[in-house]
């Protein structure tokens, strides 16, 4: 989940924690992403921005495997539809994310994910932006815990780095199913944290279905402090195209 620190209402088009798994080299994969706010802030993070109250934002994720440790992608088109009935078009993202091979049968696995971001001037106070998150994650018997560390750049300086961590506990209950607890923060920049009051912090109840030809992630969240969305609700569906 990318939370821009503009007033940390922010708009997203993705929540999900990264877990290291990515498209076998030579296979194409395309990931759905929605989210809908039902109760959120009547009043955009920055002036001219979109008002997160019922609005749904979404994205296809276009992935190819390159090498059994590198995975590319594009997100297009970026999208929203408002409360008031408009679609708008946000923008777009090139990603290049590099793991361990095999993260899925690893007892530790870790990795890198790079964003880069072009905004339309309704979805980001930055025409330009980056997000760089880490990946590190255990898998102990049907327990899976995961953090993925998020610094997203708005290439303003070291100082203006917004710290945005994501966190996954999860419980595989078959090989099909898996209940999850998810924790999308985000601090501030780095030079300075918010107060704790004026930090996001949303905590999403997850149920994850591996199937095929798709896979699904349906998840509810609510906010923990006044500078959060109330309530999220999340949708994930991937498959492979090949």
């Amino acid at each position: 989940m990318v939370a821009r620190c503009a007033a940390l209402y922010a708009q997203t088009d993705e929540i999900q924690v990264y877990d290291g798994q990515i498209a076998a080299p030579e296979i194409f994969n395309l990931t759905l992403h929605n989210n809908f706010t039902p109760d959120g802030p009547t009043s955009p993070a920055f002036p001219g921005g979109l008002v997160p109250d019922h609005t749904l934002n979404g994205v296809p994720e276009w992935a190819y495997g390159v090498r059994p440790w590198m995975e590319a992608g594009l997100y297009l088109p970026l999208y929203s539809y408002t409360a008031g009935g408009h679609v708008l078009f946000n923008g777009l993202k090139l990603r290049a994310l590099f793991v361990i091979p095999d993260a899925g049968r690893r007892s530790f696995f870790y990795g890198v994910n790079f964003e880069f971001s072009y905004n339309t001037a309704h979805w980001d106070a930055s025409r330009y932006s980056q997000e760089i998150r880490g990946i590190l994650g255990w898998h102990l018997g049907p327990w899976d815990l995961i953090f993925n560390p998020i610094l997203d750049n708005g290439f303003k300086g070291i100082g203006q780095l917004d710290f945005a961590p994501a966190t996954r506990l999860a419980y595989h209950l078959d090989g099909t199913w898996t209940l999850a607890a998810e924790e999308y923060d985000d601090f501030g920049h780095l030079q300075r944290f918010q107060p704790a009051d004026a930090q996001s912090h949303q905590l999403f109840g997850v149920l994850d279905y591996s199937g095929r030809p798709w896979s699904v992630e349906g998840g509810l969240g609510f906010g923990l402090t006044r500078a959060s969305d109330k309530a999220v609700l999340k949708l994930i569906l991937s498959r492979d195209l090949n």
